[in-house]
């Protein structure tokens, strides 16, 4: 009865009670005519219709008697409009949102029907993991804005933060779904920002009734395997019914007026309205001195390195200039496969002056790349840092032979010669089978099969030495090799050779230098750099990311392109 009500707004009042009637006085005529085998219809008599009883049952707020419930003849209701109205709200609310617009232009009672806030309200949850439930935030509304407003911003009062988020009691789950989550759902997911060369790494989320763009940022130097530390940049939510507000959270004052477009897919750019709010009363050095606090953990006397403090200067300066406007660019998380050495993803690892970096570590059949999410003025967000070869696996030496470093280096060297040699051997086959082809005039030649072939029977060779490995073996660095963390795992799986980029600042002069990947275990792995004479070590971070699966390898494969096309 009350569903039904609210979905026609009338309920039982004149106008049910007057259809009521209506229908009364027209069984009453049928009784008094005499029995016949005429069709009630054909002869005029005015009987209850389908239609009639489809309306009446959502407009009048009765139910049916049984018999009338189950049509003509006992049949089963053969059309949509002969269903309980608490029925259509369960089938509607499982269709996807994007269909329920369609579904209201059929007729006049699907779109009654689609006014009820239970089936907005379940596709708010099921599709974009909303669970808040409207009328209790207002009921609680003082303690659930508390937690909004530490969970936020804790550095603004509650109170000021209540001023400023809606009014739930005149808000539906229609709206939100349709003026915020459907509107802005293109921007959920990963994101680069494009600030130069440093980068960085933007989750935009569903966080309750808000879409807020979180900028995740490592931790402090050197303590690689601490969590991630995040800041929300800027907001959407409902102010007004139907109409989202876009606020920006950059600076020290509270939410204020922003601004959001679409710029194409996989690209929206932010603006600030308001960049006052980004100052302080303290001018620019206390502007400096609290982004050091936030960025570095620490105080500029307490870094005592001169060439630190000069790329942390650089960093403050031109990070600061796009403070009121950002373009972001959408990345993916790789794919993964039961053959990746270990699970893809994003780690967080240590490069020297330039502190922790974001790497995406992502593989490609028998090589590894390592690109980088954040970087530097040396090597800028987009480049791949490292390059593993899966097909040249090392045995590393005992403990006291690993710790002469030029040991080590005569080793790696060895493996870059074959790999040379390897490679001109295989561009070699290359140019014999297309000569092949050409003087053949056929599309395949025995010399390529043969080679074929010799590949997969040595990469089934080079499963079998991997497969043979022992689960850990001891490890340690090498004299005279700099490690910013000093707390490194003492055993590890396996070891690769691998190539890393380096360049001069401003990426000038860049070139592959040899190194060793060390893989220590599924969360952590490490690489040493021999001609800096440097050991980076990687460790997984730990989120569950949303909306950021590629949906092929094709795709994941483009943007990686992208985005290293970009940053060069």
């Amino acid at each position: 009865m009350a569903v039904c009500a609210r979905l026609c707004g009338v309920g039982p009042a004149r106008g049910c009670r007057r259809r009521g009637a209506a229908r009364e006085q027209r069984r009453g005529n049928a009784d008094s005519e005499p029995d016949t085998d005429t069709d009630p219809e054909e002869a005029g008599g005015g009987a209850v219709t389908e239609d009639d009883e489809a309306a009446e049952r959502i407009e009048g707020g009765r139910p049916l008697p049984p018999s009338v419930e189950a049509g003509p003849a006992g049949r089963a209701p053969l059309s949509l409009l002969e269903l309980p109205p608490e029925l259509l709200v369960q089938i509607f609310g499982s269709l996807p949102g994007t269909d329920l617009p369609s579904l209201a232009r059929v007729c006049t009672t699907f779109r009654r029907i689609l006014r009820t806030d239970t089936i907005w309200r379940r596709r708010c949850r099921e599709e974009y993991g909303v669970c808040e439930n409207l009328r209790k935030l207002e009921i609680t509304g003082v303690s659930c804005r508390d937690v909004y407003a530490k969970r936020i911003n804790p550095r603004v009062k509650s109170g000021r933060f209540m001023r400023i988020l809606p009014d739930y009691e005149h808000m539906e789950y229609r709206d939100v779904y349709t003026c915020l989550l459907h509107r802005y759902r293109h921007i959920l997911g990963l994101w680069q920002p494009d600030i130069g060369p440093y980068g960085g790494l933007l989750n935009v989320v569903v966080d309750g009734l808000f879409i807020i763009g979180w900028m995740y940022l490592p931790p402090h130097d050197p303590h690689v395997d601490d969590p991630m530390r995040f800041k929300p940049l800027f907001r959407i939510h409902l102010m007004e019914r139907k109409c989202a507000t876009v606020e920006c959270m950059y600076g020290h004052k509270g939410p204020h007026n922003g601004h959001i477009q679409i710029v194409k897919k996989d690209e929206f750019s932010t603006k600030c309205n308001q960049t006052d709010h980004h100052r302080m009363s303290g001018g620019r050095q206390e502007e400096f001195r609290t982004w050091l606090r936030e960025e570095w953990g620490r105080t500029l006397e307490d870094i005592f390195h001169e060439h630190m403090q000069e790329l942390i200067l650089m960093k403050f300066i031109y990070t600061s200039q796009y403070d009121n406007c950002l373009t972001y660019r959408r990345i993916y998380l790789p794919p993964s496969s039961p053959q990746d050495l270990i699970q893809p993803g994003l780690f967080k690892g240590t490069y020297g002056s330039h502190g922790l970096e974001i790497v995406m570590l992502s593989f490609h059949g028998k090589k590894a790349k390592g690109t980088k999410i954040t970087g530097d003025p040396n090597i800028p967000a987009g480049q791949q840092t490292v390059e593993i070869d899966l097909a040249h696996p090392l045995q590393l030496p005992d403990i006291e032979t690993l710790r002469d470093f030029s040991e080590l280096s005569r080793m790696v060297l060895a493996v870059q010669e074959q790999v040379r040699r390897e490679e001109q051997e295989r561009e070699q086959r290359q140019e014999e089978q297309e000569h092949s082809q050409q003087a053949a005039s056929q599309p395949a030649s025995p010399l390529g099969g043969e080679g074929a072939e010799g590949e997969e029977t040595a990469a089934g060779a080079e499963g079998t030495t991997q497969d043979k490995a022992p689960a850990s073996q001891p490890f340690v660095l090498p004299t005279g090799v700099i490690s910013r963390n000093e707390d490194y795992p003492r055993t590890c799986r396996v070891c690769f050779y691998g190539t890393g980029l380096i360049a001069g600042h401003g990426f000038t002069s860049p070139e592959r230098t040899p190194g060793v990947f060390v893989l220590f275990d599924d969360d952590r792995f490490g690489f040493i750099w021999l001609e800096l004479k440097s050991f980076s070590l990687y460790s997984r971070i730990k989120v569950s990311f949303q909306n950021a699966q590629a949906p092929s390898q094709e795709a994941f494969d483009e943007m990686l392109k992208n985005i290293q096309f970009l940053a060069t």
